[in-house]
């Protein structure tokens, strides 16, 4: 009888445990910020041991990651684009729209600054005085979400750096980052990615503080009725896990050298 009871639990042990381990995949969408910072590395493990799913991420600017959601190419998108992301929902490409944490924008530059900005808490008239400086400035130009900030900083200033001055990457901000190191050049990032690469750049931050800074995070889940081969279960189970307190108590403590870089959304 024992015996029987132990080849009987051994026998479904073995057929059942390939469903018991399999994996659910969430395909994300994001940007290379919440990527490059570290964020994401210290968030999904948790969510991943906790729901045994793998979440696939996809790191490039917000433009493409609305993109590849509108395409139905991923279950789930998190980026930072307020306008465009009321735009994809309106058009009925995303549902459950939460928003998530925010952080804010800051513009860096070699430690000589030489337009003079340092300490400006006046994100538009620093953009002038660059603009009127023979100084580089390094765009993103990748219709991310902090493109799009930035040229809505030079449309207000009414100004942008001649000729080769103004160098449109088409680049992560990792990588801008690095080549506003090596160009002796001012570039807009956000201060969680800037934190990531401050000690390999050696540049310094010249403004900070801006209200227009301020920089909203949201995640939207690919509508169904649009693309019904997406995982509409696995974003929901993401977007319910981020936005819980369990969530954005993980979101709060990520603290790279003890500094807090993304805080739960203003109410």
């Amino acid at each position: 009888m024992q015996r029987r009871s132990l080849l009987a639990i051994l026998l479904c042990a073995t057929f059942a445990s390939p469903l018991a381990l399999a994996q659910e995949v969430i395909k994300l969408s994001t940007t290379t910020s919440t990527e490059n910072s570290g964020l994401l590395k210290h968030l999904l493990p948790v969510f991943e041991a906790k729901t045994n799913t793998k979440v696939h991420v996809i790191s490039v600017g917000t433009g493409k990651a609305l993109e590849l959601a509108k395409n139905g190419d991923v279950d789930v998108t998190l980026v930072h684009a307020r306008e465009m992301e009321d735009k994809f929902v309106e058009e009925g490409w995303g549902v459950d729209r939460r928003d998530v944490m925010y952080n804010d924008f800051i513009v860096v530059g070699p430690e000589s600054d030489p337009a003079r900005i340092k300490g400006s808490k006046d994100v538009v008239d620093a953009f002038k005085r660059i603009a009127a400086t023979n100084v580089k400035f390094i765009s993103r130009g990748d219709n991310s979400g902090t493109d799009v900030m930035e040229k809505g900083y030079w449309q207000r200033a009414a100004a942008l750096p001649q000729g080769a001055n103004y160098v449109s990457a088409g680049l992560g901000m990792g990588e801008v980052l690095n080549m506003a190191a090596e160009m002796r050049a001012y570039t807009l990032t956000d201060r969680a990615t800037y934190g990531a690469y401050k000690a390999k750049t050696g540049l310094a931050i010249v403004v900070e503080g801006d209200r227009r800074m301020y920089n909203p995070y949201g995640i939207i889940a690919v509508n169904p009725a649009k693309h019904a081969g997406v995982n509409y279960k696995g974003a929901k189970q993401l977007i319910e896990w981020i936005t819980s307190p369990e969530g954005q108590a993980r979101i709060a403590s990520f603290k790279p050298a003890g500094e807090q870089l993304f805080f739960a959304p203003l109410r």
